[in-house]
């Protein structure tokens, strides 16, 4: 795989047009894993924002990241639970902004723990 395909290149730069291909490298076995549970999907959330921060990413660039795995989400793959929905419900009924502070929130929601 080349530095290309990456999210996040070698020089710290953000392509946050790489998100697409990021999420379907992830087999459909791990991303039922990942998607099993609520907690299993913050918990996978949490530890790929710890990665963007100790590669330097700010809390609006995690932001961004996170909209556009939302946006990947909400298009491409159906809930497996009641939390998930609900998290697809709110993005669809949203308006950009609202989904930009959406994604703000759900960075914010991985920090809790």
């Amino acid at each position: 795989m080349n530095e290309q395909e990456h999210v996040i290149k070698q020089d710290g730069e953000l392509d946050t047009g790489n998100v697409k291909k990021a999420m379907g490298r992830i087999s459909d076995e791990r991303a039922e894993d990942i998607l099993s549970s609520f907690d299993e999907f913050k918990s996978y959330l949490s530890e790929r924002i710890e990665l963007g921060k100790k590669l330097g990413l700010n809390e609006e660039q995690l932001a961004v990241t996170a909209e556009k795995v939302a946006a990947y989400l909400a298009e491409n793959v159906e809930p497996k639970n009641r939390e998930e929905q609900l998290l697809k419900e709110l993005w669809k009924a949203g308006d950009e902004e609202e989904r930009h502070k959406l994604a703000h929130m759900l960075v914010r929601l991985t920090e809790q723990g």
